[in-house]
């Protein structure tokens, strides 16, 4: 995958929530985990456009902290896709020199999915391309809450006093502190809500709703989110054709 030289005018850091893959699957008249298994294909897709694209940072939500709710058996058939996913696609992401990160409450994962992990996380730590961040048992309050418990520990033990706490304490503290801020969300499936995902690093992003289903969300799709951030953002037009023109030239 050859990247595109970044442009002034192009996000950075790009965040989806990727919704609507229960509903691809009942469309089909088939059972829910199919759904996730097709949505396996559109983030190997959005993976590669992102990193074709030369952006910085790519985040997906792939499990919130509220999804546990959800029927056990597909809880056990997401999280058995995770691993599987994560073994059969980290040798390729570091082939690519690009750096994957799991955020989120690891806690709540088996040991065996913590070790699988640990030990992608390792793998590609030292690769300075894409950072791939993959939010699972991850919600927006309790990425505050974390923050602001250390911060409440620096007080306690002396390190800190209560009236140096400033935006910049809280967020250093934060998931993904060292990348840069989310630029553009873009959420799938029609739905036009954040659903506690990333509340303090979306304060200034730009939000795009699609009424595409995660399963179809291709490189055309994605083009469009981008063409809508750099006419709204940059105050100057550009269609998803163009964006994809980009592409196509990076690669001849």
């Amino acid at each position: 995958m050859a990247a595109l030289e970044h442009t002034q005018e192009l996000p950075r850091h790009v965040a989806i929530i990727m919704d609507g893959n229960g509903r691809w699957a009942q469309l089909r008249g088939k059972f829910r985990v199919s759904g996730h298994k097709a949505g396996v294909k559109s983030v190997r897709a959005a993976v590669s456009f992102a990193h074709r694209l030369n952006l910085n940072a790519l985040t997906l939500f792939a499990f919130s902290s509220e999804n546990w709710r959800r029927p056990e058996d597909e809880v056990s058939a997401l999280m058995s896709l995770f691993i599987a996913v994560l073994g059969s696609e980290v040798k390729k992401l570091h082939r690519n020199n690009i750096r994957l990160k799991v955020i989120g409450e690891h806690g709540g994962f088996s040991a065996h999915l913590q070790r699988k992990i640990a030990d992608a996380e390792a793998l590609t730590a030292n690769n300075t391309g894409l950072t791939l961040n993959i939010a699972a048992n991850y919600g927006g309050r309790w990425d505050i809450v974390q923050a602001s418990r250390r911060v409440a520990e620096q007080v306690a033990a002396g390190k800190l006093l209560p009236d140096d706490i400033t935006e910049d304490t809280l967020n250093e503290l934060m998931s993904m502190s060292d990348l840069s801020p989310v630029d553009l969300l873009i959420r799938t499936g029609g739905e036009q809500r954040i659903s506690n995902f990333l509340l303090w690093q979306l304060a200034y992003a730009e939000l795009h709703f699609t009424d595409v289903l995660w399963p179809d969300f291709d490189d055309n799709a994605f083009s469009e989110a981008i063409a809508a951030f750099v006419s709204r953002e940059r105050r100057f037009g550009c269609t998803g054709e163009q964006i994809r023109a980009l592409l196509e030239k990076n690669e001849d």
